[in-house]
């Protein structure tokens, strides 16, 4: 008997396998919603986020995943930009009334078979107590507005406010993020630069200084800036409130966390076994 030991066969151990590739997420953002679902994707290994933003704003947010500012050429160019840049699902998590922007997006998805997911924050619904007027579109707010003078509050943004010119005769208090400028040519005009959220004690005080008689919003729905609608019912200050539009039937869900959810589910779906 030999004393040596027995060496036997050497031991194979397999190989690890290696970690699928990051599911590569294009977020549509600029709104609150989609700060909230990138803040939750950043730490996650499993996504590769990009966040787009439209270029309305001049000094957007810092946000903690990669950002692209800029139109894609229609849904044309970012079906192209989808497919050159091996995107695996979207989300548009754009402001309600960007009814081109998704419907881009629809179609876009549609053509590069990529899947998409809508994040809409539910719209703001009548209390007891609101006095609201609904308008279909910004420039009919002047037939819900009348002849007669009166002191307007404006919170529907810098693109649209040219449609108020033709009624001179009220007294506009603008607020938006983005500097007016000549947006709106009117005699009696006052801007106010800032961006929400806004406090409901603050929205009532301003209201009150300004001597505000009406406020012309759209219905944005959200928490962010719901203060001044409160604030008008306190105040007992008639809404003119301008209508959603129509946006693609795709699949939706209301929160970042609902988002979140449904790229785990198409993450676990696609990844390989």
């Amino acid at each position: 008997m030999s004393g040596a030991a027995d060496q036997g066969s050497p031991a194979r151990h397999p190989k690890p396998i290696p970690a699928p590739p990051p599911m590569r997420v294009l977020v549509l953002g600029g709104t609150t919603e989609a700060s909230a679902l990138v803040a939750r994707l950043a730490p996650e290994t499993d996504f590769a986020v990009t966040l787009s933003l439209a270029g309305r704003t001049a000094a957007p947010r810092p946000e903690p995943v990669p950002m692209r500012v800029g139109g894609f050429g229609g849904a044309e160019g970012l079906a192209r930009w989808l497919t050159g840049n091996g995107i695996d699902a979207v989300i548009d998590a754009t402001h309600p009334f960007a009814a081109r922007i998704s419907a881009n997006a629809a179609a876009a998805c549609r053509a590069a078979a990529v899947p998409l997911l809508a994040l809409r924050r539910p719209a703001w619904e009548r209390q007891p107590g609101d006095d609201w007027t609904e308008a279909a579109s910004v420039p009919a707010c002047l037939d819900a507005l009348g002849p007669a003078p009166r002191t307007v509050f404006l919170t529907i943004g810098r693109q649209e406010l040219s449609a108020f010119a033709p009624a001179p005769q009220h007294a506009y208090v603008v607020r938006t993020i983005e500097p007016v400028g000549d947006a709106l040519p009117v005699p009696n005009l006052v801007t106010v630069s800032a961006r929400g959220p806004f406090a409901l004690a603050d929205e009532i005080r301003f209201m009150r200084e300004a001597r505000i008689e009406v406020l012309v919003t759209k219905n944005s729905g959200g928490a962010a800036t719901y203060p001044k609608i409160e604030a008008a019912r306190r105040l007992g200050l008639p809404v003119v409130i301008v209508a959603r539009p129509a946006l693609p039937d795709v699949p939706a869900v209301s929160d970042a966390a609902g988002a979140l959810h449904w790229l785990k589910t198409e993450r676990g779906r696609h990844r390989p076994a």
